[in-house]
């Protein structure tokens, strides 16, 4: 378990890390994240030039090339802003890995300090926002995953329940073995599909199991995995990022789900 963190008092601004696979996949999730932060009285700012944190290079042991993927990431956020990123495991990447791939490094004093600027956006908004959400939306049943990175790194699967337990209209199900990984492991996915194929077969079975109408995730990693293996079976059933599902249900979307 990480250690317990010192949060701040709730900023005017912040900067917001979407993560590579937002903005491939699903740029309205990062719309949707600015509206949910923006309702609680933040500024939000989004630098362009940002891509991965580096995860993939430094999981795989190309260390010297995570490092320089590190360094380009940290120079875009030199304000003190607090860095809110929806992910999970890319924020276990900052948090935890930026200060020890950095130990000794001239860039460690950078590196530890731009580690504590990051939270997770459900750990931003339970722990430093203390949000409350006025649910809108109709009645409904979800599965929450949370990515196992993410879990062990960011307590997400807390922050997540917490927020989603306040949702007067949602009915969060619990899924079978929902600490297990969904086998997508960034590069491990590549590396040994037929294992990877098994254990998301297994993900998916059981969060449709719950009986829920679809499942909701912090982690868009986790989802490119799931809902790629669902929809290769032609199964309906599917996720959204808590950050698109939170907006939608308080009314703070514009888009479609």
């Amino acid at each position: 378990m990480p250690s317990p963190r010192i949060y701040p008092a709730k900023p005017d601004k912040v900067y917001l890390y979407a993560t590579c696979l937002v903005d491939a996949f699903d740029p309205d999730t990062g719309v949707d994240a600015i509206a949910v932060l923006e309702n609680q009285g933040i500024e939000v700012i989004y630098i362009p030039k940002q891509t991965c944190c580096g995860q993939p290079a430094y999981s795989s042991g190309y260390t010297i090339e995570a490092i320089q993927v590190a360094e380009s990431q940290m120079a875009l956020f030199p304000e003190s802003y607090p860095i809110v990123i929806l992910s999970g495991s890319c924020g276990g990447m900052m948090v935890h890995h930026y200060p020890k791939m950095f130990h000794g490094h001239t860039l460690e004093n950078q590196a530890l300090s731009f580690a504590a600027r990051v939270f997770e956006f459900t750990e931003f908004l339970s722990c430093v926002c203390h949000a409350t959400l006025n649910d809108t939306g109709e009645p409904t049943q979800i599965a929450l995953h949370t990515s196992c990175a993410a879990r062990r790194e960011m307590n997400v699967h807390a922050h997540s329940a917490h927020l989603l337990n306040q949702l007067s209209s949602v009915e969060v199900r619990p899924a079978a073995y929902e600490e297990e990984c969904c086998g997508f492991g960034g590069t491990f996915s590549v590396r040994h599909p037929n294992i990877s194929e098994a254990m998301v077969d297994d993900k998916s079975r059981n969060l449709q199991e719950t009986g829920a109408m679809e499942y909701v995730s912090a982690d868009w990693g986790c989802m490119l995995n799931i809902n790629g293996a669902l929809e290769y079976k032609g199964q309906p059933f599917k996720g959204r990022h808590i950050a698109r599902f939170i907006a939608q249900r308080t009314g703070l979307s514009g888009g479609n789900q």
